[in-house]
């Protein structure tokens, strides 16, 4: 994402705990600086991703170096809760903010085909929609501070049921001895056709670009769907729903990621599919 700001000619300064990050980075036109209050200091807008909401507000408590009135854009996914009190943090020390999930994953980030869900005021959207056009394909204002967030996890509920479902119909054609090729031809042309079938299909052969064909390196890994899909599941409980389905699909990744799947990629959800069936 960074690399890709550098190619639409912004000066990009950026830090990463990771050296690996911060050298991949820097071969791609990135100035890697040696802390993240380096990179914040006299910065015009700073972006965020990171791994939960306790890290995104610890980092915007410390990062008070800012220009006044700098934009803070984050592209976490945190509970919607957490963006809102990203929000005022910033808004408090004289800045402004927005939160910008992103779906696509790695793919997508790699060809700046990432779809944003934005949450802003709508200066700020205007502002920050034309950085997020350098790294993705699509940009939406979804609403003030924490819509992003929530359109974001409603989204990934749709799409962590959507391959349970979509897994679990490839291992009932199984049983039924029908071969994977037949049923992704039926399915993918038919009223089962949905992201999860034709973009990253749980079995190997249909989809050459699928993780199923790499052993499920991961693009999403299953730790982020169990992330979200617990994020969503918590939204639900406070808003007083029951979301069934998306309840369930909490429950089965954070089995599976507890079950040495983390770091696979969300659709191998498949291969305890199958043992529960065995």
């Amino acid at each position: 994402m960074a690399a890709n700001l550098v190619k639409a000619g912004h000066r990009v300064t950026g830090y990463d705990l990771a050296a690996e990050a911060r050298e991949r980075a820097a071969e791609r036109g990135v100035a890697v600086a040696d802390s993240a209050e380096q990179v914040a200091t006299g910065a015009e807008v700073i972006i965020t991703m990171l791994p939960t909401g306790r890290h995104v507000l610890e980092a915007y408590e410390g990062l008070t170096a800012a220009a006044r009135g700098a934009l803070f854009v984050d592209c976490s996914t945190i509970a919607v809760g957490d963006a809102r009190i990203a929000a005022d943090l910033a808004r408090t020390a004289g800045h402004r903010a927005v939160d910008a999930p992103v779906s696509g994953g790695v793919p997508g980030a790699e060809a700046a085909s990432l779809t944003f869900m934005v949450g802003a005021e709508d200066a700020d959207f205007g502002e920050a929609e034309p950085l997020l056009a350098a790294m993705g394909r699509r940009v939406v204002h979804c609403g003030a501070s924490g819509a992003g967030q929530a359109a974001k996890i409603c989204n990934n509920m749709i799409l962590g049921v959507s391959m349970i479902a979509v897994s679990e119909a490839f291992v009932l054609g199984e049983s039924l001895g029908l071969s994977h090729q037949a049923l992704f031809d039926v399915a993918s042309a038919a009223s089962g056709q949905c992201w999860a079938l034709t973009s990253d299909c749980p079995v190997p052969g249909p989809v050459p670009t699928s993780p199923a064909n790499r052993e499920y390196a991961a693009g999403f890994a299953a730790a982020l769907m169990a992330k979200d899909l617990g994020l969503a599941a918590g939204a639900a409980e406070s808003a007083g729903l029951s979301t069934e389905l998306g309840r369930r699909a909490a429950q089965l990744y954070a089995d599976f990621t507890a079950a040495d799947g983390a770091g696979l990629d969300f659709s191998a959800i498949i291969t305890i599919l199958r043992k529960d069936t065995a």
